[in-house]
């Protein structure tokens, strides 16, 4: 009989972790703006250190918070105002296995602290946007910096 509680334990236990998983992701996705993303979180080998999850714009914030997580804040929060794209490439070697064929690499710095984030290249373009936006009447930091010919 101790056999068959324990079996029913570990069932309870195993259904209310994923209880748990899904209403905190019900908790976060609730509201729209929500992308798939993975970060980089260790380059300690090549290609490798990649965490899926997915992102949430709020605001002038990317929040992201990793896919088996079961913290329902954001595990990093990337600021609009300091973050900015050098450089764009394709997965290579290792990063090929660990992520969708169609993904693109942006390679960010995020005041001075670079950071990785792989998505869509279909989603690339509404994350570039969302980077760029300012809102009325502000004048965008990046926008400034150039150089306008006179009207």
């Amino acid at each position: 009989m101790e056999i068959v509680e324990g079996f029913g334990i570990g069932v309870v236990v195993i259904l209310g972790a994923l209880l748990i998983l899904f209403v905190r992701r019900a908790l976060v996705t609730r509201s729209g703006g929500i992308i798939r993303l993975s970060v980089r979180v260790s380059t300690m080998l090549d290609g490798r250190g990649w965490s899926p999850g997915f992102g949430r714009f709020a605001g002038d914030e990317l929040r992201w918070y990793r896919m088996f997580s079961f913290a329902i804040r954001p595990k990093r929060v990337l600021s609009r105002k300091g973050l900015a794209v050098e450089r764009r490439r394709l997965p290579e070697g290792q990063e090929r296995f660990s992520m969708p064929a169609d993904w693109v690499i942006l390679r960010c710095t995020s005041h001075h602290a670079p950071v990785e984030i792989a998505m869509a290249r279909s989603t690339v373009t509404g994350f570039l946007s969302w980077l760029e936006a300012a809102p009325p009447g502000a004048v965008s930091p990046r926008m400034a910096s150039q150089d306008w010919p006179a009207a």
